[in-house]
């Protein structure tokens, strides 16, 4: 099956990418497109998903954008990879955990490239790095289906601003802290968009 790759190198405005994919599900449904993988950075946001709290925002005085994907609330900004994706599974298995596991091995594998261990967890969704003797979340994942298709995706923090994290519980988790790669090691990750694509794409056709 034929997937379209988009890479933006400006921030993207996040109601904007939404609505981009949200019609994508439904061209995708009616056959009028194609699958997709769309890898961008977000200007500075939090979003909250279906099953957040309001005492989850710590700081009241800042913006939280309500979202119909799954999860707790998180913030996006510059130095954040976004993978966004809109994945037809009528075409492929209809099984949202098996899909769930796959964009997991994507990241923990992707990541095990450049010499970082990461493991996902049952109860708390998320890939997670042991920093010593503390748990802290690198990567989040939010998806929804409808129509039996799959859109939304994960985000992988590179470099971006941790204080930020300081204003929310993230992903309503209190007792986990958030890390970035490079705070893990400092090395190159201008490649890092193109492996995650590379082996999504390949986890995907397997």
């Amino acid at each position: 099956m034929t997937i379209e790759i988009k890479k933006s190198i400006k921030p993207i405005n996040y109601n904007q990418a939404i609505s981009l994919l949200e019609k994508r599900v439904e061209n995708i449904y009616n056959n009028r497109a194609s699958e997709l993988i769309w890898v961008l950075e977000h200007t500075h946001i939090y979003t909250a998903g279906t099953s957040h709290k309001e005492h989850e925002i710590l700081d009241k005085s800042i913006k939280v954008i309500k979202t119909n994907r799954g999860g707790k609330i998180t913030y996006h900004g510059p130095g954040q990879l976004i993978f966004y994706f809109v994945i037809n599974l009528n075409k492929r298995k209809k099984d949202i955990r098996k899909f769930i596991k796959l964009i997991e091995k994507t990241i923990i594998n992707t990541l095990n490239e450049y010499k970082i261990k990461t493991f996902s967890d049952r109860k708390n969704i998320g890939i997670w790095f042991k920093d010593k003797k503390e748990i802290k979340k690198v990567g989040a994942i939010g998806i929804k289906v409808k129509k039996w298709i799959a859109f939304h995706g994960f985000s992988i923090n590179i470099n971006n601003d941790l204080k930020k994290y300081k204003s929310i519980i993230p992903c309503g988790i209190k007792d986990r802290g958030i890390i970035n790669l490079e705070k893990i090691k400092k090395q190159n990750y201008k490649k890092l968009n193109n492996d995650l694509i590379k082996n999504f794409i390949k986890y995907l056709n397997d």
